[in-house]
């Protein structure tokens, strides 16, 4: 490869806006864009690998690759894509983190001063009702529930931190170029990804500042996007790598940043709840993480299994912010931060096939999050590892493109395997007996795993995918929620300008609807279009017309949870990235 005396960003940036002289690769013709009315001459480079996101999973694959070559003493070339205007910028989660992952990727990241100072000193776990809270005792839960050793962080940072680590190793990371496609071989074999085209209006037609996106092209292509990932979607069901497996569930994740006072902040406080605002038959529930200096995550995740299509996961966390239990923490802090995303939770039954040739799956982009702990990022970082591991023993036996087969093995022997195994059952427990009787056929179950080894359930089903889990509107509740003081509780307008959500406004709508009459075709009568209540931040509106009633979509207030690529229940939204860098900025989430 042409070594430019540039950093890797201004090298790609320098391919991208001058596509006459090609720098890396000889150009040739888009072989991976689908459905395109013409194809497009773009520029391409090559790497050994390609990692398509910039999360613990990408960055942790990244690093231990560039670890594996140094030890050889070879050269091995990575490069990262990130959609996100930075590293960390579309980063969201709680975050308790296990410390096993980081503790085999980076064993001294304590010197290195890794964004980890917040141990987990207190743990607390209540059922809420209306006004009341019961606190279930720490000695009857399983100890894999226990959060003692592990750390709470902004995982945003930590990625942050792990990027700055890759980089000194000699990766390659670029931020704002989203991976849009596919590049397939001769044989469907994966070939690499397409970046996304630059100045492409909203009507379609390309600006003065149009630029074409790139072909990346690798030896083998690790897909990191996270829960619901486009791509990765696309994989999945073009390759079949989800046959013979129950479908992935999942749930939204929102979450706001508080400052609290400093009487209210105890600094290690680790709470979870499940019960009020959510009915039995709704799982879920709060988390509470006080860490930093007078800061504290306050969440609530809702599984988007539920079935009332009045529901508005948004409105649960600000009513349940009124409880007693909760506002004594909350009064007299102020909210800082604002964001949502979507989480997988299918766990063993629903991971699918992890490697096809020319490319492997990582991460939450193939569902590792143990549902019970809601922890993932442990996992994510060993997946990633492993995945590296498979990919340097087959760069040093000079294959490319062929299916890693090391790396399905190594799941099926590693802790992220007995991880998932140990809690396959409580999500379909949950599901299936509601929240009091799931939550404690769930422990029973975790406790003969611990104590056993075995499950009297064996592996259960988890039935219905998540959009098909919702009754008619005639069938339901409407469901009235109080209005919001502006103090503890928000809307959600103001929500989306705390994510620091922003995107170009001339370019196409990233939120494809397949047939534009559903949503009041059918959505409207039968479900009371639930997608102006599910979107945690008002991108779904419907207006009433003189006509009568209009489906609006902002797509600029999209903060990337992808909750409606998943609960649509005609199947009919499909997110797609949109122009590089656009989305939510999250800063110590």
């Amino acid at each position: 490869m042409l070594n430019l005396n540039l950093s890797p960003y201004l090298r790609l940036l320098t391919l991208r806006v001058d596509p006459v002289k090609p720098r890396r690769h000889n150009r040739q013709q888009d072989s991976g864009r689908q459905g395109m009315a013409e194809e497009i001459q773009r520029e391409s480079m090559e790497y050994d690998v390609v990692v398509v996101g910039a999360g613990p999973a990408g960055l942790a694959a990244a690093i231990r690759l560039k670890q594996l070559a140094a030890e050889a003493g070879r050269e091995v070339s990575v490069c990262v894509l990130e959609k996100g205007s930075e590293v960390g910028a579309h980063i969201l989660s709680g975050a308790v983190i296990d410390p096993i992952g980081i503790d085999a990727l980076i064993p001294d990241w304590r010197e290195k001063c890794a964004p980890i100072d917040t141990p987990v000193t207190a743990d607390r776990f209540y059922f809420l009702g209306p006004a009341g809270a019961l606190r279930i005792p720490n000695f009857i839960m399983p100890p894999l529930m226990s959060n003692h050793g592990n750390y709470i962080v902004s995982l945003s940072n930590l990625c942050k931190w792990l990027a700055s680590q890759a980089e000194s190793l000699g990766v390659e990371i670029y931020p704002g170029f989203p991976a849009a496609d596919v590049v397939y071989g001769e044989k469907s074999e994966i070939r690499g990804v397409v970046t996304g085209d630059l100045g492409v209006a909203r009507d379609g037609h390309h600006k003065d500042s149009y630029t074409p996106g790139m072909n990346l092209l690798g030896k083998y292509t690790f897909f990191a996007e996270g829960a619901r990932g486009s791509l990765s979607k696309i994989l999945i069901n073009r390759l079949g790598l989800h046959q013979n497996r129950e479908p992935q569930k999942y749930g939204i994740g929102l979450k706001e940043l508080w400052e609290l006072k400093p009487e209210n902040h105890h600094r290690g406080l680790v709470m979870h709840t499940m019960g009020w605002p959510l009915d039995n038959a709704t799982g879920g529930g709060l988390f509470m993480y006080h860490f930093g200096e007078n800061l504290c995550a306050l969440g609530f995740v809702v599984h988007l299994n539920y079935q009332n299509p009045y529901l508005s996961p948004f409105d649960e966390l600000q009513r349940v912010k009124l409880h007693p239990r909760i506002r004594a923490f909350l009064e007299g802090g102020k909210r800082v931060g604002y964001g949502a995303r979507a989480i997988t939770e299918g766990g063993l039954q629903s991971v699918p096939k992890l490697a096809f040739p020319g490319g492997v799956l990582i991460g939450c982009a193939a569902g590792f999050v143990n549902l019970p702990r809601i922890k993932g990022s442990h996992n994510a970082i060993l997946t990633g590892m492993m995945a590296a591991e498979a990919a340097f023993k087959a760069l040093s036996e000079g294959r490319a493109n062929d299916e890693l087969t090391e790396y399905e093995r190594a799941y099926e022997r590693s802790p992220v395997y007995r991880d998932l195994k140990r809690v396959r059952n409580v999500k379909p427990l949950w599901s299936k007996l509601g929240t009091v009787a799931g939550v404690v056929a769930g422990g029973f179950d975790m406790w003969c795993n611990q104590l056993f080894g075995l499950s009297l359930f064996g592996t259960l089903p988890h039935g219905k995918a998540d959009f098909e889990t919702l009754k008619p509107a005639a069938e339901s509740k409407a469901i009235a929620y109080p209005k919001p003081d502006g103090v503890l509780t928000f809307d959600k307008p103001s929500s989306v300008f705390l994510s620091n959500t922003n995107h170009e406004e001339d370019q196409p709508v990233h939120l494809v609807l397949k047939d534009p009459s559903i949503p009041i075709r059918v959505n409207l009568p039968k479900y009371a279009e639930p997608a102006q209540r599910y979107c945690p931040a008002l991108v779904y509106e419907v207006v009433e017309k003189p006509s009568g009633p209009r489906f609006q979509i902002n797509a600029q207030n999209c903060v990337h949870c992808k909750t409606c690529d998943i609960k649509d229940p005609e199947q009919n939204i499909v997110w797609v990235p949109p122009e590089g860098g656009g989305g939510p900025n999250y800063v110590n989430m």
